[in-house]
């Protein structure tokens, strides 16, 4: 097992990892819409969160040698289901060709009242 860390994401909120990989696979933990230079949310709501969580992610899957290509699963958590087209939009952006799969729902509430909270699961030299 080898945990990741890379300062181009924050840092994390609690007693975890940013990601670590079992063999092959990579197991990215959620990531918000915190900036890693502020360690504050950026502003401008949904979009702007979702934005910024995908830039988190995509610095940890550079840090792991993987890529948006080699991403497997994803889980998406929305603070309101209503944001759901916003965030496809923003999320849709990353991706160049085949989707992952992938789950998405509405939660009570997020780590440090987040708008949107995504994981995902990728594979390392895919």
């Amino acid at each position: 097992m080898q945990r990741y860390v890379t300062e181009n994401a924050p840092a994390p909120v609690g007693p975890y990892c940013q990601a670590l990989s079992v063999g092959n696979l990579l197991f990215i933990s959620g990531q918000m819409g915190i900036d890693p230079k502020t360690g504050a949310f950026v502003s401008g709501g949904v979009e702007a969160q979702a934005e910024q969580v995908m830039k988190n992610l995509d610095a940890i899957l550079t840090e792991a040698g993987s890529c948006w290509s080699s991403v497997a699963k994803v889980n998406i958590y929305l603070k309101d289901m209503n944001d759901f087209a916003a965030v496809n939009q923003i999320y849709a952006g990353f991706f160049d060709q085949a989707f992952p799969a992938r789950c998405c729902v509405e939660v009570a509430r997020l780590p440090k009242d987040a708008l949107v909270e995504i994981e995902a699961i990728a594979v390392i030299g895919a």
